[in-house]
């Protein structure tokens, strides 16, 4: 096999006996980024293989990210800079994955930053001939701190995430630690299951990667850092957009599997509803502190639609909430009833 290690373009390499195509779009999503930005792109342009496609697209920014991106596109023809309003990450993604061409994306967060042996390792499972048609290939990462300092050398070693995804259960039952920033994607794939879903501003990866391994794609796991994946306060994923979103993924959740049945159970009853429950009493007890009805409404009408899947113990701690329904309860609750007892009636539920 003819291998390049140059830093050149290429739309064809030789597996054996066959052309694959394996060219590589990096997108890069842009909102308000400026601080990040720079350290970003320079990451990709610094790969020992470079991308045929780097496509910066501003998502309604108001600071001087885009300026950047455009200095940094003058000086290399490479970069191309799309502007959009602002729609949020999932938008901006599959707005970059329509303007590109090649057959493979590589995703990269604005605050985040690739090793320069990134692409050059994920292309490889790509190259070799499979049986089944691979969707996407990740890698293990480092989170860093705001500042870029090192926090965890092989995070998903750590959190004992650093595998394949081979089962409906990994991908429903927790968090599915994959983080579009670590992946080379089959463009194919991407194309098939539609993308990003833009209604999700927190849980869209889980939901993408879900839908790749539902439609039969295989995935390959490698298990060395090729990433750094900044995490902070004000972060995308710890961000109330997140947890509120978790509202809008759970009851997606249960309009596709309440009726799907594994020979060992329900997936609703087994992982879905044990997973979400927490997460979404979190979400509701914030509500209350904010004095925020609709959420509040929200949560206990969700929480109110796993109920039935829930075990018996915790069907009956949660029983009180089901009459929280009207208005005017929720307000009386939001006003009157002491946090500190639904902190505790939440610590009964998750433990």
């Amino acid at each position: 096999m003819h291998q390049r290690t140059e830093l050149t373009s290429r739309f064809a390499v030789i597996d054996e006996d066959r052309n694959v195509d394996l060219s590589i779009a990096a997108i890069i999503p842009l909102y308000n980024g400026a601080k990040w930005i720079e350290q970003s792109i320079q990451s990709v342009l610094s790969q020992t293989l470079l991308p045929d496609e780097l496509i910066v697209v501003d998502d309604g920014s108001t600071d001087d990210g885009p300026d950047i991106v455009a200095r940094l596109a003058a000086d290399h023809p490479l970069i191309k800079l799309l502007r959009k309003p602002n729609g949020g990450q999932s938008s901006a993604r599959n707005f970059g994955v329509r303007h590109s061409e090649s057959a493979l994306i590589a995703l990269l967060d604005q605050d985040d930053v690739w090793y320069r042996h990134h692409l050059e390792q994920l292309v490889k499972p790509f190259r070799r001939r499979r049986g089944i048609t691979l969707g996407w290939v990740c890698s293990d990462l480092d989170e860093v701190d705001e500042t870029g300092g090192l926090i965890n050398r092989r995070l998903l070693r750590k959190l004992n995430k650093n595998q394949a995804k081979t089962s409906l259960e990994q991908c429903l039952k927790e968090n599915m630690f994959i983080l579009p920033s670590a992946c080379l994607i089959n463009r194919e794939a991407f194309d098939e299951v539609d993308g990003f879903d833009e209604d999700l501003s927190g849980y869209e990866d889980d939901d993408f990667f879900l839908r790749l391994f539902r439609a039969r794609y295989d995935n390959v796991f490698l298990d060395e850092p090729l990433s750094q994946w900044r995490i902070y306060s004000s972060s995308s994923s710890q961000t109330a957009h997140m947890r509120r979103s978790a509202i809008v993924y759970v009851k997606k959740l249960l309009r596709n599997f309440e009726n799907v049945q594994a020979l060992h159970g329900n997936f609703v009853r087994e992982y879905i509803a044990p997973r979400f429950v927490k997460t979404l009493l979190v979400e509701y007890f914030r509500a209350v502190k904010r004095k925020d009805l609709a959420s509040m409404r929200q949560a206990i009408e969700t929480i109110m639609a796993l109920l039935p899947y829930l075990q018996f113990r915790t069907r009956v701690m949660l029983w009180p909430l089901a009459h929280l329904h009207s208005l005017k309860m929720l307000r009386l609750t939001a006003a009157a009833v002491p946090h500190g007892r639904l902190r505790a009636l939440g610590r009964l539920v998750v433990h």
